[in-house]
């Protein structure tokens, strides 16, 4: 069977938020895309399965992007000096009205998909533009990547420029054409409802997208007390909400029935992080785009301790990486500031933390992704870390750590998503 088989090597994963589950020389065995466990010696039931040996690679899940803007990637990296509200008006909005030229969009789209089928994660969260041509483009090549994504035509129908704004009624029918003729159409891409985020979506659009929602059943994505320019901006617009995520609730776009995963917040009050909670809304905490555009450093140690569902986001192009890795270890970095200029009280994020909400934390926003327990399906990562090495013993978490600190694509030997190789190295041994 295509989806069933055996990796042999050094296999790290979340046991739990805070500790790991690490088995040298072990077996992870694959049946019909899914993971049976991870094995110190071969159970006979599985020997029949092919297996390949990775010698001393290590093999982790592949990781999850809960929030990333893929008509950004072409320009990550610049305008990292303004702050959010400046640099989506100078930046962020020129570049995504390109979009409406559908070989624009191919061109940039192929770039970026090409770049995360070559890098560790294998699942994302995805807005593209207010383009149904564009967006449909861009789930097609996403859909012969092997990825597994959630993709969003993004709506927004006041505070844009000329060339990107939508007429509210038209904002709506697109959508619902947009996702009629997604129905069926693909197995690794679904359609995600997107309002870019409250400023730019009025209450009309807001309860549309609501009716929508409950129509198709579809998960919800947008931003959440990201910048406190832009906080303040929402109480101004909806003096009725009791806070930002309230704005979202009200038109059934905030968890319950709509799975939803809001990026950032950075600003939530005690409310607001309860509404959060109760809701079973996602987090996808982006440190490195909140650094960049100088919006604060979210309390993920809060989140954690309280109950909230947290995983990562690059936010491409708020964030200039594209790798989960760089988002574990910037989280881990922002935590450790958070704690000497923000509260001594809350703990700095730990590596297992970091490692947790890049792969079973904000896996599970997919269902049973981002684990080798057993009944997961298998998003698996084969990492030759031996150029990484040192020059004293190191052990598995110890390799995980430089993993996440200093590997980048060149160390991926093989990638495996839903228990289907994207690519294998022919230097690997496999027998029966």
């Amino acid at each position: 069977m295509e989806k069933s088989f055996i990796l042999k090597g050094d296999i790290c994963y979340s046991k739990n938020p805070v500790a790991l589950d690490c088995t040298e020389q072990g077996y992870l065995v694959c049946v019909n895309g899914l993971s049976e466990g991870v094995y110190r010696q071969l159970p006979e039931r599985f020997a029949q399965l092919p297996i390949t040996d990775c010698g001393s690679c290590l093999i982790l899940p592949g990781l999850t992007d809960l929030h990333v803007h893929a008509p950004q990637y072409a320009f990550r990296g610049l305008g990292m000096d303004l702050e959010l509200l400046d640099w989506l008006n100078t930046r962020t909005f020129p570049e995504e009205a390109k979009y409406a030229d559908p070989d624009y969009a191919l061109t940039a789209y192929t770039a970026f998909v090409d770049d995360l089928k070559r890098g560790p994660n294998t699942r994302a969260c995805v807005f593209a533009t207010v383009h149904v041509p564009a967006t449909v483009r861009l789930m097609e090549l996403l859909e012969q990547s092997g990825l597994v994504t959630m993709v969003g035509k993004v709506n927004m129908d006041r505070n844009s420029i000329p060339a990107l704004g939508e007429d509210t009624g038209c904002s709506l029918r697109d959508t619902q054409a947009w996702l009629k003729g997604c129905a069926g159409r693909y197995q690794n891409t679904t359609p995600i409802l997107t309002p870019r985020f409250v400023p730019a979506c009025t209450d009309e659009l807001m309860r549309g997208l609501g009716e929508l929602q409950s129509r198709y059943r579809l998960p919800v994505q947008s931003h959440l007390s990201e910048n406190p320019s832009e906080v303040a901006w929402v109480k101004e617009l909806c003096p009725e909400a009791t806070c930002y995520g309230d704005a979202y609730r009200r038109f059934g776009l905030f968890g319950g029935d709509a799975p939803t995963v809001m990026a950032h917040c950075v600003w939530t009050t005690d409310q607001e992080a309860r509404l959060i909670r109760e809701s079973g809304v996602y987090v996808a905490h982006c440190p490195q785009s909140n650094t960049n555009l100088t919006s604060g450093i979210a309390p993920v140690r809060r989140y954690l301790d309280t109950g909230i569902s947290v995983g990562l986001g690059s936010d491409i192009a708020g964030g200039c990486h594209s790798s989960i890795f760089r988002a574990m270890s910037d989280a881990i970095q922002v935590s450790k500031l958070r704690r000497r200029l923000v509260d001594p009280k809350e703990a700095p994020l730990s590596v297992e933390e970091a490692f947790y909400l890049g792969t079973a934390g904000g896996g599970g926003f997919f269902g049973n992704v981002g684990s080798f327990a057993p009944g997961y399906e298998l998003d698996a990562l084969v990492i030759d870390d031996a150029p990484l090495a040192a020059p004293f013993p190191l052990s598995i978490p110890d390799r995980l750590a430089r993993v996440i600190y200093l590997s980048d694509d060149r160390h991926i030997r093989a990638k495996y998503v839903r228990g289907r190789a994207l690519c294998l190295a022919q230097s690997f041994s496999s027998r029966k």
